[in-house]
């Protein structure tokens, strides 16, 4: 059990950091200026805490714990976030007027990276509660 919690808290708190820089800081005025309207003036907490809650235990049962070592982890958090992130992505960029393929392809690009270091993260704290 220890093992598990320390897989979910560390996962969560890599992500939470990595995601709150990308889309706090560096890359704020990007998607104000490729969304322009379509973006809230402040988002809804309650679907966003239940994205995080929700993807890191994708992360986990599917990347973190299965993989035994951190370049599995690696390999296994970048794959799932190009699927996780390119179902998003590729569904609005075909179905949503106004969304830029710029956006999908660094939107894609960033899952793929943020998923890959939290589940790197994920499993070395996993592997540490042993």
């Amino acid at each position: 059990m220890k093992k598990i919690v320390f897989a979910y808290v560390g996962t969560l708190l890599a992500f939470l950091l990595l995601d709150g820089l990308w889309l706090g800081v560096l890359m704020a005025p990007t998607y104000h200026a490729l969304l322009g309207s379509l973006m809230l003036e402040q988002p809804r907490l309650a679907p966003a805490a239940a994205f995080y809650l929700l993807y890191i235990v994708g992360c986990v049962v599917f990347v973190v714990l299965p993989a035994q070592s951190w370049q599995r982890a690696a390999r296994l958090g970048a794959l799932l976030g190009l699927v996780a992130y390119g179902t998003y992505d590729l569904t609005n960029w075909a179905t949503l007027n106004g969304w830029p393929a710029q956006l999908a392809l660094m939107d894609m690009a960033w899952g793929t990276l943020a998923t890959c270091l939290a589940c790197v993260a994920g499993n070395w704290l996993a592997r540490k509660a042993l």
